[in-house]
């Protein structure tokens, strides 16, 4: 993210009325895997019957509301319009369909007049943020927690290191983005692209969501799988998250074609034939975009964070990770040597070509 705009809530001047923005709309997000809402983790990808010694995958993990009660594995991410707040909040079996009927974006959320609006619970709370973080990412402007308390956390001013933390999680897992404080003494957030990808699919033409989420999640199945990974291995990991080949998702669309055209295109995938596949059979493996931005080192840091975890716990993928880091390494220190010995050379070059006085 580029150009941050810096919001009024970071300036000296803090003029900006509740009255100057409108009220957020309502969006959800639904996994329909059919499991209880019971897990507070983000569903990574799925390889079966293997351990984390074994494994050349990444084990089911699920973000979902923090709730008792079972329910279908979908959580909100977003709430708003605390006009009448009981009706404005999602339901888990929903998703964006009357959002993508209206086609209208997601708007800045606003104070609403609190005489008659009911108290959110926690886990609103952590929606509406999650809501508020992602309107500010597309308008590429800072966060306060100023404002955040003054809007969202309200009387659960105590609780703001947990809702923060929460929305910070899910911010990270569903949407590769990472929330970072850049302004200690204002205590200013803002957020930025994970594991040093410029990419996050979002069209300027209009409002959508970053894909960068399930960028670092394929990536994160090729090299888990060795490096390459056929289309049914990565199925296999997509489908218990409920996204499937041809069905429209409410985040990242017809998933597909994101990952077989956009990200092919976009070149931090290779899509090519399998070796003596007969029927032809088709793997994906890193591209030279994935290779420039980021390492397998970030790659599987990010895994062991989804699994809870250390690098090390995946002990040949760690130790692949490590050679990588170790020949980056030497190739910048053979590269500045390179550079001094040039400019070195130069300068000798220019000394030699004065006459002696």
């Amino acid at each position: 993210m580029s150009h941050l705009q810096k919001s009024p809530e970071c300036e000296a001047d803090q003029g900006q009325t509740c009255e100057e923005t409108q009220n957020l709309q309502v969006a959800a997000v639904s996994y329909d895997t059919g499991e209880p809402c019971s897990s507070s983790h983000f569903m990574a990808s799925s390889l079966k019957d293997q351990t984390c010694e074994e494994t050349q995958g990444l084990e089911i993990k699920q973000v979902s509301r923090d709730v008792e009660e079972p329910g279908p594995s979908s959580y909100s991410l977003m709430a708003s319009n605390q006009d009448d707040l009981a009706d404005q909040i999602p339901s888990t079996s929903g998703g964006l369909s009357d959002q993508e009927n209206q086609g209208n974006p997601v708007n800045p959320p606003c104070q609403p007049d609190t005489t008659n609006t009911p108290v959110m619970s926690i886990d609103s709370k952590v929606d509406f943020l999650v809501n508020y973080m992602l309107y500010k990412y597309q308008m590429k402007e800072i966060m306060s927690m100023t404002d955040i308390l003054k809007l969202i956390v309200k009387e659960d001013e105590d609780r703001f290191p947990e809702i923060l933390m929460r929305a910070t999680e899910r911010m990270e897992m569903v949407f590769g983005l990472d929330v970072k404080e850049i302004d200690p003494v204002n205590h200013c957030y803002a957020l930025f692209i994970k594991l040093g990808l410029t990419y996050d699919g979002m069209r300027s033409d209009q409002y959508s969501f970053p894909k960068t989420g399930l960028l670092i999640l394929i990536l994160g199945i090729v090299f888990m799988k060795g490096n390459r990974s056929t289309e049914e291995e990565i199925w296999e990991v997509l489908n218990p998250m409920g996204i499937y080949a041809g069905m429209n998702h409410f985040v990242f669309g017809d998933p597909r074609q994101l990952i077989t055209d956009e990200f092919v295109r976009e070149q931090y995938l290779t899509y090519q034939p399998v070796a003596n596949s007969d029927p032809v059979q088709y793997e994906y493996v890193w591209g030279p975009r994935t290779r420039a931005e980021t390492s397998k080192m970030k790659v599987l840091e990010y895994v062991a964070k989804v699994h809870g975890t250390d690098p090390i716990a995946f002990r040949s993928q760690y130790e692949e990770a490590l050679i990588e880091e170790e020949e980056r390494a030497l190739t910048m220190i053979l590269d500045r040597a390179g550079s001094s010995s040039l400019s070195g050379a130069s300068s000798g070059a220019m000394g030699s070509s004065f006459p002696d006085i």
